[in-house]
């Protein structure tokens, strides 16, 4: 190689993060997306992706086979961004294992309702001795 075995790599711009131990790197200003769609039939659809304008016209276009496709049409109802990838799926996650009260609080940003519905899920009454 002629330069002590060296080699340049060339230097990108990068943003370390270290949520939750996992070691990752992104372009800065990089922003990745928990949403929610409302769709034909009342039903909800919650999903993450890091380009929301680009993943909103392939569910609106029906790109991908499957359950958005089937419940055309639909609309973005929330979003929300986040600086890791694993953060978006962390809150797409939570926020599909609830019900469908809590939300209807999320879309209408009624945080207080969704603390009462978090806050009755499978606590025992006060009232029961």
């Amino acid at each position: 190689m002629g330069n002590g075995g060296s080699q340049k790599i060339a230097s990108l711009p990068l943003t370390l993060s270290l949520s939750k131990g996992c070691l990752s790197f992104y372009p800065p200003g990089m922003s990745f997306y928990a949403y929610m769609l409302h769709c034909r039939g009342g039903y909800f659809y919650v999903g993450h992706t890091d380009d929301l304008d680009l993943r909103m016209a392939q569910h609106a276009s029906g790109h991908f086979p499957g359950f958005t496709r089937d419940h055309l049409p639909v609309k973005l109802v929330w979003c929300q961004d986040f600086p890791t990838r694993y953060e978006a799926i962390s809150a797409e996650r939570q926020i599909k294992g609830w019900s469908r009260a809590k939300k209807m609080a999320l879309v209408r940003g009624d945080w207080e309702k969704i603390s009462a519905l978090a806050r009755g899920k499978g606590r025992a009454s006060t009232s029961s001795a």
